[in-house]
């Protein structure tokens, strides 16, 4: 048994919110980074914690996990990826320490994991740069790229009954 000191009243406190996001993209900022262990205790991962930087849960906290170490093979790599991810999305393509993706904006596109086992729904975040806002909506550092120019298809003649009836083309 563990003594408050003084008589705790949870009716002065908002209760924690474990609500699922909705899908959007928000902008956030990594605050908090540690490795932790797996249950197993065979493996660590990286823990996360992102604040949101604007709109209606600004404020509001998300939480993402990177198995980085890992017997599964593809638990590691779908981590490596995703620290990628937010390397690139943060400008820091080489780092030594999680504290390095700190504090630096990024727009952290949020998804719904649909429910799996005894677990309800849960998200999964999407990492992407963020560049700056245009009336609330975020920009990206990288639009996708336009597609390669072709050489123009040069048209059969056509006589002038033809024109403006496609159906009495000529081949």
């Amino acid at each position: 048994m563990a003594s408050f000191g003084q008589t705790f009243d949870a009716s002065a406190i908002e209760p924690s919110n474990y609500e699922v996001f909705p899908p959007a993209k928000y902008p956030a900022q990594i605050v908090n980074s540690e490795m932790r262990a797996t249950k197993d205790g065979m493996g660590q991962y990286l823990y996360l914690e992102l604040d949101i930087l604007e709109g209606p849960y600004a404020g509001r906290r998300l939480f993402d996990r990177l198995n980085l170490i890992n017997g599964n093979a593809d638990a590691v790599l779908i981590a490596q990826r995703t620290l990628s991810s937010i390397c690139r999305a943060v400008g820091k393509l080489q780092v030594s320490n999680s504290e390095q993706l700190h504090l630096i904006p990024l727009i952290a596109d949020v998804r719904i994991r649909p429910p799996k086992g005894q677990y309800g729904e849960s998200n999964s975040i999407r990492y992407l740069p963020r560049t700056g806002t245009t009336s609330g909506a975020p920009t990206f550092a990288q639009a996708a790229p336009a597609p390669a120019a072709r050489p123009a298809a040069v048209a059969p003649p056509q006589t002038p009954a033809a024109n403006g009836m496609p159906w009495k083309r000529q081949a």
